[in-house]
This record gives C-alpha cells, sequence and structure tokens, in this order.
C-alpha cells in the first residue's frame, strides 16, 4: 500500500497539478474539479489547503516568481561590473537559459494578461517592473558618463528586453523552434550588439569605428 503523502507534499502535488492546467487552458477554462481529479484528491481536501481557485492561481505564480530568482541574478550581473557588452549580453543569456517550468510560467502570464485577470497588473507591478526599472537605472547612470544617448532610460530598457522577451515568445509558443534552432549565446550576442549599435554615444561610435579602421590598416600592412 502506497505511503500517504504528507499535508505539503500533497498541497505540491496539487500546485504541480494546477499548473499545467492552467498553463493549457488558462484560468477561465480550468476547474477546481479538474484540478482535484488529477491530483488524485477530492475538491474538499483541495479547498483545505487553497481556499479558492483564485488564492490557488495565484499561489503558485508567486512561487514559480519567487523559485526562478532571476531577480536577484539580474541585480548581481548589474552590480559586477564589466563592459557593456558583457552586461547585456550576460543579462540576455540569462533569460534565454530557460526550463519547462519557465515556459508553464510565462504560459499562465500570457492566459493572465489575455483573460484581464486582476493579478496581471499585480504580478507586473510586484515582478516586471522591477526588471526595467533596474535596467533603467544602469542605462540612466550610463547616459550621465555619456557613453549612451540621450533617450529616455526605461524605454530603452524595455525596447532591449522586449527583443529577448519576443524571441523567447517566437521560439517556445509560436513553435519557432521547430523551424529554426539558436545557440542562446549566439543570440545573447547578436541582440545586444544590435541594441548597443543604436544606444552607444555619437563619441563612442566613432570611437569604435576609428578602433576597426585602424585594426585593418594595421592587417593590411
Amino acid at each position: 500500500m502506497p505511503a500517504r503523502l504528507s499535508a505539503e507534499d500533497r498541497r505540491q502535488q496539487i500546485m504541480q497539478v494546477a499548473t499545467g492546467l492552467f498553463a493549457r487552458q488558462g484560468f477561465e477554462g480550468t476547474t477546481t474539479r479538474q484540478i482535484a481529479e488529477e491530483a488524485g484528491v477530492n475538491e474538499a481536501l483541495l479547498f483545505r489547503h487553497f481556499p479558492s481557485k483564485e488564492n490557488l492561481y495565484c499561489t503558485l505564480i508567486e512561487e514559480l516568481c519567487s523559485a526562478r530568482g532571476r531577480r536577484n541574478r539580474l541585480n548581481a550581473i548589474l552590480s559586477q561590473g564589466g563592459s557593456d557588452a558583457e552586461v547585456f549580453t550576460a543579462i540576455a543569456h540569462e533569460f534565454l537559459l530557460r526550463t519547462p517550468r519557465d515556459t508553464e510560467l510565462t504560459r499562465l502570464l500570457w492566459f493572465t494578461a489575455l483573460e484581464n485577470h486582476t493579478l496581471s497588473e499585480r504580478f507586473f507591478r510586484e515582478y516586471v517592473a522591477m526588471y526595467y526599472e533596474a535596467l533603467a537605472g544602469y542605462i540612466a547612470r550610463r547616459i550621465r558618463q555619456g557613453a549612451f544617448r540621450k533617450i529616455d532610460p526605461l524605454l530603452a530598457a524595455r525596447g532591449f528586453l522586449g527583443m529577448v522577451v519576443y524571441h523567447f515568445l517566437i521560439q517556445e509558443l509560436f513553435g519557432g523552434q521547430k523551424y529554426q534552432q539558436f545557440n542562446p549565446e549566439e543570440v545573447a550576442a547578436t541582440l545586444t550588439a544590435i541594441w548597443l549599435a543604436g544606444m552607444q554615444s555619437v563619441h563612442m561610435n566613432g570611437a569604435h569605428g576609428h578602433h576597426v579602421r585602424n585594426k585593418k590598416k594595421t592587417a593590411k600592412a
């Protein structure tokens, strides 16, 4: 006879089942009865762990976001120094190294936004906005130092993360990986180079161009 699960193990089992169903069917398309049946429990036990479907939904998204630890890793990348190319390539690469749980979370969040769920605004405020603001802070500092053009730092941050996120969506959610495979390191470096080409100040671009021309002259000599 199989051993009975502890309360915590049962809770995790329910959340795992719910994550898969919500990721495939959305919040509106999933019922607590479905979750209970797939988890092998009755609804009464499910509600003992989670008072409502909304509570279950909020809990699993919050725990998935916290478990990823991406907030701490972003702050670590921004504080460890290095060239702009190294910093932004590291950020892009960190985002592109996804796990199956990350893909489920992304699907959950898209359903949340499309269904106009009240959790969408809360998630953006508590998790997404932090990414943009932290990156915008770095960009603003580089603008003051004369390395970047004088533009809105927040818009610049959204532009950079937008390229990375869109690549992920095309590959993971829209099936692009079935037709084209890309090396995450190459994608990170390429998107960073494109973004920096538009961000670097005229002085920096001129210096870079002068450096390249000198290298070519040296090679010819």
